[in-house]
C-alpha cells in the first residue's frame, strides 16, 4: 500500500476533500501506476514519478499556463487521483459480483490534437476507429482527454477542468466497463475480440450515471464541471424525480445520454425508497449489479449464429434497449425489495413487460390526462 493526496467524495457539487488515501500498488513506472485492477498511464511522455511516492498538489488543474512545474505536478496528481477512483470503483463492483472485472487500461492525455479535450470515453477494439490506438486492449479502455478550460475551484479561484482529476467522469467511464462485462447491452462477448462495437444505448449510460452517483454520494454527479448549467436542464444529468418516461425521446438519433438520465434518475429513486424502509443500500446496488449480470449472462440469449442473422440480430439488440428487462431482473435478483423498487421505478414511468416505446407513449397520456382534467 502507497499513500497518496487525491480527492475523496464528499457528496458536494466540487472535486471532493483533498486527502491522504492508501493506494493497493503492484509497480510504479515514471508515467503509470500499475494495480491489480488496472493500469492508469500518462500518454503525454515525460517522468513523473520518481522513487516511491505518491504525494502530489493537484496545482489547480495545471494546464498550458501553469509552469512546467506545477504542470508536472497536476500531471502526476491526476494520475494518482485516477487509479484511486477506478481502484474504489471496480472493488465496489468486485465485491457485489463476488468476481474482479477483466483488468482495465486507461490512458490519460489522449486525444488533444487538433484541439485539447476535456472529456471521457470508453472504447473496444474496432478496426473502423481510425482516431484510436492500434492496440486497444480487447478487454476495453478509458480514455481522458489532458484539459480544457476552466471550472469553479472549491474556493472560487480558476481550475483547469482535466478530466483526470474529476471523479464524476472517471466513475461514470468505469461505469461502462462494469456494464461491457455484465450486462453487455452491446452483444460485444458474441463478437469478434477486434470487431466490438461502442455505440452506446440509453441504459449503458443511465447505468453508469447511476453508479457514478452512488460511488459520489450524490445524485447531482456533474455539479463540479456542470454548475452553469441549470439542474432542470438535461444536459445537467442531475438525477432526479422529474425526469420520467415522459421525456424519453428514443430512436437511433437521439442522445442516449439525456435518454438514459431517465433510468439513471428511476434507479435513484428505487436506492432512496429502498433506504427510506431502514435496509442497507447496498442491497439495492447488488441487485442493480447481480441483475445487470444476469442479463448478460442469459443462457436462453442470442448466439453468435443468431447475431449473425441480421434480422435475429436486431431483434436481439432491440431487447436489451428495454429499461423494463434490466428492471425485472433487478427485482429477480433481490424478491424482498421488488415491492419497493417497483413502487419508485412506477413513478418514472418504467415498469415491467413493457417496451420503452410503450412506457413513453403511457407516461405522455397521463400528461396529456392532467393538462385536460
Amino acid at each position: 500500500m502507497i499513500p497518496a493526496i487525491v480527492y475523496v467524495p464528499d457528496g458536494r457539487t466540487r472535486p471532493g476533500q483533498l486527502r491522504e488515501a492508501a493506494l493497493d500498488v503492484l509497480d510504479l513506472r515514471p508515467a503509470e501506476v500499475v494495480l491489480p485492477e488496472a493500469t492508469v498511464r500518462d500518454e503525454r511522455g515525460g517522468r513523473l514519478f520518481d522513487g516511491s511516492t505518491l504525494m502530489f498538489d493537484p496545482a489547480a488543474g495545471g494546464g498550458p499556463l501553469a509552469d512546467d512545474a506545477a504542470d508536472r505536478q497536476a500531471r502526476a496528481f491526476g494520475v494518482t487521483n485516477t487509479a484511486f477512483h477506478v481502484q474504489r470503483a471496480l472493488r465496489f463492483a468486485s465485491a457485489l459480483l463476488g468476481h474482479p472485472l477483466p483488468h482495465l487500461l486507461v490512458r490519460i492525455g489522449m486525444h488533444n490534437q487538433p484541439r485539447r479535450w476535456h472529456g471521457g470515453h470508453y472504447r473496444l477494439p474496432r478496426a473502423s476507429l481510425t482516431d484510436e490506438p492500434a492496440d486497444l486492449s480487447c478487454t476495453g479502455e478509458v480514455h481522458l482527454g489532458g484539459g480544457a478550460g476552466f471550472v469553479p475551484a472549491p474556493d472560487g479561484s480558476r481550475y483547469f477542468h482535466a478530466p483526470a482529476h474529476n471523479a464524476a467522469i472517471i466513475c461514470h467511464e468505469v461505469g461502462h466497463h462494469l456494464c461491457r462485462h455484465t450486462a453487455d447491452f452491446r452483444l460485444n462477448r458474441l463478437r469478434p475480440p477486434e470487431q466490438q462495437t461502442n455505440l452506446k444505448i440509453a441504459l449503458d449510460e443511465g447505468t453508469a450515471d447511476v453508479l457514478t452517483a452512488i460511488l459520489l454520494g450524490t445524485p447531482d454527479i456533474y455539479g463540479w464541471h456542470r454548475g452553469a448549467i441549470a439542474e432542470w436542464d438535461p444536459r445537467r444529468r442531475k438525477l432526479q424525480p422529474r425526469w420520467t418516461m415522459a421525456h424519453f425521446l428514443g430512436g437511433r438519433d437521439q442522445d442516449p445520454h439525456a435518454d438514459g438520465t431517465v433510468w439513471a434518475s428511476a434507479c435513484w429513486s428505487a436506492r432512496e425508497r429502498v433506504i427510506a424502509t431502514g435496509a442497507d443500500a447496498a442491497r439495492f446496488d447488488a441487485a442493480l449489479l447481480r441483475g445487470m449480470e444476469s442479463t448478460g449472462a442469459d443462457p436462453a440469449g442470442p448466439t453468435e449464429d443468431d447475431l449473425a442473422n441480421e434480422a435475429l440480430a436486431k431483434d436481439a439488440l432491440n431487447e436489451r434497449r428495454q429499461f423494463s428487462r434490466l428492471l425485472s431482473a433487478i427485482t429477480r435478483a433481490d424478491p424482498g425489495l421488488a415491492p419497493v423498487v417497483l413502487t419508485a421505478m412506477a413513478e418514472h414511468g418504467i415498469r415491467p413487460g413493457a417496451s420503452n416505446t410503450a412506457l413513453k407513449d403511457a407516461a405522455r397520456a397521463d400528461l396529456t390526462g392532467e393538462v385536460g382534467r
